[in-house]
């Protein structure tokens, strides 16, 4: 079977795909990294941030939700939750219905926390947006829930 080719182009689509998908996991492994240096702060990991940031998204979650939510095994899951209890982000408390489970909610300092990040995270790119062309903002801004569909898939 012969290889589809895209329009416009002598190369296979496969090929056009593969450079696709090498050139946005670059382009967002680079633009990560780049977010990352301006946490400021290595007071939490990424995984701590990340599950600080999934309970003020969707709020209050048990362990299992939260491992599905970040993707994570729950034992993995249960030791980020308790260092985020012993550093006063989060607090736990016995499931409604459930006895076997216990609930996950943010803090006040949990909240302050995720604020800073993003206010600085924010600034940074909005300063790196403010460079680029109208044309080039209205395609990222196109490019958004694109790249959203995929990180959810």
């Amino acid at each position: 079977m012969a290889a589809q080719r895209s329009l416009g182009s002598n190369r296979p689509h496969d090929t056009v795909q593969a450079d696709l998908a090498r050139a946005l996991r670059l382009s967002s492994m680079r633009l990560a990294r780049r977010l990352r240096v301006e946490r400021g702060s290595d007071d939490f990991t990424l995984s701590q941030l990340a599950v600080l940031g999934s309970l003020d998204r969707h709020g209050e979650a048990t362990v299992g939700e939260l491992a599905n939510l970040e993707r994570v095994k729950p034992p993995s899951m249960t030791r980020i939750v308790n260092s985020l209890v012993e550093a006063g982000m989060v607090t736990r408390r016995p499931h409604a219905t459930d006895g076997r489970q216990v609930v996950v909610e943010l803090t006040d300092g949990a909240r302050a926390v995720l604020a800073e990040d993003r206010r600085r995270r924010n600034a940074w790119l909005a300063q790196r947006l403010a460079e680029l062309t109208d044309d080039e903002r209205a395609l990222l801004a196109e490019a958004a829930p694109l790249l959203d569909r995929l990180a959810a898939s």
